[in-house]
């Protein structure tokens, strides 16, 4: 089966893909992101998938697992695995409306990672319709909190792929065509500041300011960054009134390291932090990690056999680790092979300025088939 004469079409996929971006689905919104999972369930429910919905948990939205029919169903086979929340909070879509310039499309997620999840299917649909039957049995799973960690299906995600011989994951693709053979271990971490309430304007001085102590830790934290790890604060909360010293603040920080002993180090380092001064304490605890993800050689394999596809569609497959989580952190880590960033092309994700190059729904949908069609 040539995958370059399915008839993929980058406009009818981008009229498709179009119902997804405009269905907001930040990860922290419940009901948001199960209104998109509802949307892709029904879609791979008439496909001819078996649907079925795992509970959320820790406050986040449900899974959804597919199984396409297939004579060998039950054996171990190929895992799509796609998250459907995003960054964009509700109201994304004032800011950073879908709309069409040239090549480019725009909108919230759209580029990480509706896109790829979208031409995955289509991928399918496209085999589907030309009667041609996969090797190996297909299962897609999307799932609803990657964006902050995976804190709640990590075990999903691990015992799925479990389940099968080949892990794709349609995270964005890199830049000169490339695809994900590795990425980055990331660390995450819980930050409080306390400190000793006093009225800001009577009784400043008796005072002792949580985000005076959290700013301090900050800094400390930036400048810990070197070439083998890095530390960056993206969340702080402190303060509930002007006119209190804050006694209590907040925060989260993120670590990355190319190696797992690199970010090991990096730990040791943010947890040092802790400790406490006269009427001020500082904890940190460590939140979801990630763990480093280097291709063995089940993984390199996995990527020959699709530069293989690339080069029958005339087109170059690099590939490499990057930065960046995603789960294939998770199933690459456990030694299953895994193939990430064979979603679209496309720039500046998690931003107002998020796209994707429309011409790539259709090559990475054939690149994506003619995986799907060939692995064994």
């Amino acid at each position: 089966m040539n995958p370059a004469n399915l008839p993929f079409d980058s406009e009818a996929m981008l009229q498709g893909l179009r119902a997804w971006v405009e269905c907001e689905s930040p990860t922290f919104d419940t009901g948001a992101v199960n209104r998109m999972l509802d949307l892709a369930a029904r879609e791979m429910a008439i496909m001819g998938a078996h649907i079925e919905r795992i509970a959320g948990r820790q406050g986040f939205a449900d899974c959804v697992r597919a199984k396409f029919p297939h004579p060998r169903q039950g054996e171990p086979g190929i895992l799509i695995a796609g998250h459907l929340d995003t960054v964009h909070p509700i109201g994304t879509l004032r800011d950073l409306p879908f709309r069409r310039d040239g090549n480019k499309c725009f909108g919230p997620g759209i580029y990480d990672m509706k896109g790829g999840n979208y031409l995955s299917l289509e991928a399918i649909r496209q085999l589907a319709r030309a009667a041609f039957t996969t090797p190996l049995p297909i299962t897609v799973l999307f799932t609803p909190d990657e964006e902050v960690g995976t804190p709640s299906t990590r075990d999903v995600i691990e015992a799925e792929a479990a389940r099968n011989k080949y892990v794709l994951v349609p995270e964005p693709g890199k830049p000169n065509n490339g695809v994900v053979t590795g990425r980055y271990a990331i660390a995450r971490f819980n930050l409080e500041a306390r400190g000793k309430p006093s009225h800001a304007g009577a009784t400043l001085s008796s005072g002792r300011s949580a985000i005076r102590e959290m700013a301090r830790q900050i800094l400390t934290i930036d400048a810990m960054t070197d070439d083998d790890c890095t530390f960056s604060v993206g969340i702080v909360h402190g303060g509930q009134w002007v006119n209190c010293v804050a006694s209590t603040c907040r925060g989260e920080a993120l670590s990355m390291a190319k190696r797992q002993a690199d970010l090991d180090r990096g730990v040791a380092r943010m947890l040092a932090l802790s400790g406490s001064s006269p009427d001020v304490n500082f904890t940190v605890t460590r939140g979801v990690t990630r763990p480093v993800w280097e291709p063995n050689d089940a993984t390199l394999a996995l990527y020959e056999q699709a530069r293989g596809v690339a080069e029958q569609l005339g087109v170059a497959l690099t590939h490499g680790s990057a930065g960046g989580g995603s789960d294939g952190n998770f199933t690459g880590a456990m030694g299953i092979a895994t193939l990430d960033g064979l979603g679209v092309r496309g720039a500046d994700p998690h931003t107002l300025n998020e796209h994707i190059e429309v011409d790539s729904l259709a090559e990475r949908g054939r690149l994506m088939a003619g995986l799907l069609a060939t692995l064994q």
